[in-house]
């Protein structure tokens, strides 16, 4: 089942605009990167206010988190960029500007700062903002937190007034993450300035336990909803590895948690990630890949960050635009002889502009060592480059393109594809006249296969889809064969030497 967030879209148009019109009192628009790790030149705009960063280890994201933080003066930079005396060298010069809201020192524009790095020490232009960040200690569990020995005693106890209940919108929170309900649970303060604590709850029989018996991601998720319940609007939140110690479904609903604070509470959040579940709610332009020096906007999966680092054991690694083209460029790699499939992958960039801009720049990465081509679409607004490894698909519509060639041999292949769409061989003149209702009725081409598969009872679009692509390939080789030979000298084929590392 596809995945639908309980975001609504017009919250997530509203909080565009909102960015768009510059309506906060304080916000991190942009940061350049003039130097900073393996960074150079760089920059990225916050355009939502929740933003994902992803990318493999090393690629750059606690780079950016550290950069936003160095914006604001109740960040140490040390806390991120710590210094390691002459092992450390490469600091000099590095330089974060800025471009920021802080309406309460100039109501009407935008303000520039920088951070630098220089003679030893930073020189930064900081303002002042709540900046909350939750790095991956946060689910060590308990038992492991030096601070909480002391409560580890068949003795312990504390006073009556040094126990608080959890607030309810805390307590809301929690549960629409992660569905349970910490009402009666409560917070004791171990020190007198409360900065230690524990957490305490119930089970449903009343049994009291301790923090100490909390799995790690349960003890975090209501540790940070009390300090994000709390935190005054317009704060800044930094979250690194936010899937850390979360179930996937978790994961899914912290981040919506955090897109729905973002609306009521006006806060802005970064956070860092590996998994594919915590991109789900996110608009495309809310995600950035931090990759080898490079920064790219837009919806790529964990899988496609592999390819972009040169991390996958392939010889040729193929962009394409979107799902479509994916079927359809594997399907078209299937018809060629002796082909290496296993040794070929095709990763989605989730727009063509994205798709063109990361295979240049992995082309281009002298420590990538397989190739890449990039494969778009027929109606895409990129040049088709061969030099530059860009090829186009045939067809302005590349569903309407499969669509209408198939359609054009209905009467040779009705058969064949009734029995792809999962009915039997003699319901071919039913499949065929509802194959042909369809795009006589048609206005959207992306719906003909969703709307082909609602006709015949709710055959997955999926499904119609590789039985429209699969027959395609089957009555028209001379097509794939002219679309294979733009790239072929670049396919691994089973007959290919390759060099053992």
């Amino acid at each position: 089942m596809a995945f639908q967030s309980e975001i609504r879209r017009s919250q997530i148009d509203s909080l565009f605009e909102k960015v768009t019109s510059k309506n906060y009192g304080k916000y991190l628009l942009k940061i350049a990167i003039d130097k900073a790790r393996s960074f150079q030149s760089k920059t990225i705009s916050f355009d939502f206010p929740v933003t994902a960063l992803v990318g493999p280890n090393g690629g750059g994201k606690t780079t950016i988190i550290g950069a936003a933080a160095c914006a604001y003066r109740t960040v140490k930079p040390s806390l991120f960029f710590a210094k390691s005396g002459v092992f450390d060298a490469s600091m000099q010069n590095w330089k974060f500007v800025y471009e920021l809201i802080d309406k309460g020192i100039r109501s009407t524009d935008t303000l520039r700062r920088t951070a630098k790095f220089g003679n030893y020490k930073w020189s930064r232009e900081s303002l002042e903002r709540q900046v909350l960040h939750f790095g991956v200690s946060r689910t060590v569990p308990a038992s492991e937190r030096p601070q909480l020995k002391r409560c580890i005693s068949a003795r312990f106890n504390v006073d009556h007034d040094a126990i608080s209940e959890i607030h309810p919108d805390v307590a809301k929170a929690v549960a629409s993450i992660l569905d349970k309900d910490v009402s009666h649970f409560s917070m004791l303060r171990i020190d007198r300035l409360g900065r230690i604590t524990l957490l305490a709850g119930h089970t449903q029989a009343g049994d009291a336990y301790s923090e100490f018996h909390f799995g790690a991601g349960e003890s975090s998720v209501i540790r940070m909803a009390i300090e994000l319940e709390t935190a005054p609007e317009n704060s800044l939140v930094l979250i690194e590895e936010i899937e850390n110690g979360l179930h996937p479904v978790a994961t899914i609903r912290m981040v919506e948690y955090l897109i729905e604070l973002a609306a009521r509470c006006k806060i802005q959040v970064i956070f860092t990630t590996h998994s594919n579940d915590a991109l789900r709610p996110l608009p495309d332009n809310a995600i950035w890949a931090a990759v080898n020096g490079n920064l790219y906007q837009g919806k790529l999966d964990i899988g496609s960050l592999r390819a972009i680092s040169g991390q996958v054991d392939s010889l040729l690694v193929i962009f394409v635009e979107d799902i479509f083209a994916k079927a359809w460029v594997e399907e078209i790699l299937r018809s060629i002889p002796s082909i290496a499939m296993d040794a070929v992958s095709v990763h989605v960039m989730e727009g063509d502009g994205t798709a063109v801009r990361v295979n240049r720049d992995h082309n281009i990465d002298p420590t990538v060592r397989q190739p890449s081509i990039c494969l778009i679409d027929g109606d895409s607004k990129q040049q088709a480059d061969e030099t530059g490894n860009v090829y186009r698909l045939p067809g302005e519509s590349p569903e309407l393109y499969i669509y209408d060639k198939v359609l054009l041999k209905l009467d040779d292949i009705s058969g064949e594809l009734a029995v792809a769409l999962l009915r039997p061989y003699e319901k071919e003149k039913e499949v065929a006249d509802i194959v042909a209702s369809v795009r006589n009725t048609n206005r959207e081409p992306h719906l003909l296969f969703s709307q082909v598969g609602r006709r015949l009872g709710l055959v997955p679009e999926a499904r119609v889809r590789e039985a429209f692509i699969s027959i395609w390939a089957r009555s028209y080789p001379e097509e794939t064969n002219a679309i294979t030979q733009l790239f072929i000298e670049k396919v691994p084929l089973e007959t290919h030497q390759v060099r053992i590392a």
